[in-house]
């Protein structure tokens, strides 16, 4: 399994967690994107990473499957295009699924949020994206209208997502 790992910030957290976390599993490959922008202006630096991994396979690497962590920051547009517009990409790798995982306590607040003109809300685009919703910290919305509220909310948005 390959981990890209899409870091936002001057210091990098993440691939610290991911590598004390499968120190014991040498066959795991984590890969730190320290722009912080996987969406726009460095997904050429995905597909090289993806290119690089390509290598890999072809000189006798396993890989069953590659993880792609794009931060709350992403737009999935791009991302998810890179696997159908690129090539060398698509050769390699496909596009199996979307999952976005939802914070139940300030998902409200931030699919709410007012962009400047031509930009996208990108709370609302990981929504309308996802081929699957993982609502994460409900036991931080202890009323269960509230949570109610959120899922409704997040159906009004994508209604196919499990």
């Amino acid at each position: 399994l390959a981990v890209i790992e899409n870091e936002f910030g001057e210091v990098g957290i993440d691939d610290a967690l991911l590598a004390k976390n499968t120190r014991m599993q040498a066959s795991e490959e984590i890969i730190e994107m320290m722009n912080g922008c996987i969406c726009c202006t460095v997904r050429q630096d995905l597909v090289v990473v993806l290119e690089k991994l390509a290598k890999k396979v072809e000189a006798g690497m396993k890989l069953d499957g590659i993880v792609i962590e794009t931060t709350g920051m992403a737009d999935p547009a791009p991302v998810a295009q890179t696997f159908f517009v690129e090539q060398n990409v698509q050769a390699f790798a496909r596009l199996d699924g979307i999952i976005t995982l939802v914070d139940a306590k300030h998902v409200e607040q931030h699919l709410d949020e007012i962009k400047p003109e031509g930009a996208e809300n990108e709370s609302v685009e990981q929504v309308a994206f996802a081929d699957r919703l993982l609502l994460n910290k409900v036991d931080l919305v202890p009323d269960e209208s509230e949570l109610k509220a959120v899922e409704l909310r997040l159906r009004s948005i994508n209604k196919f997502a499990p």
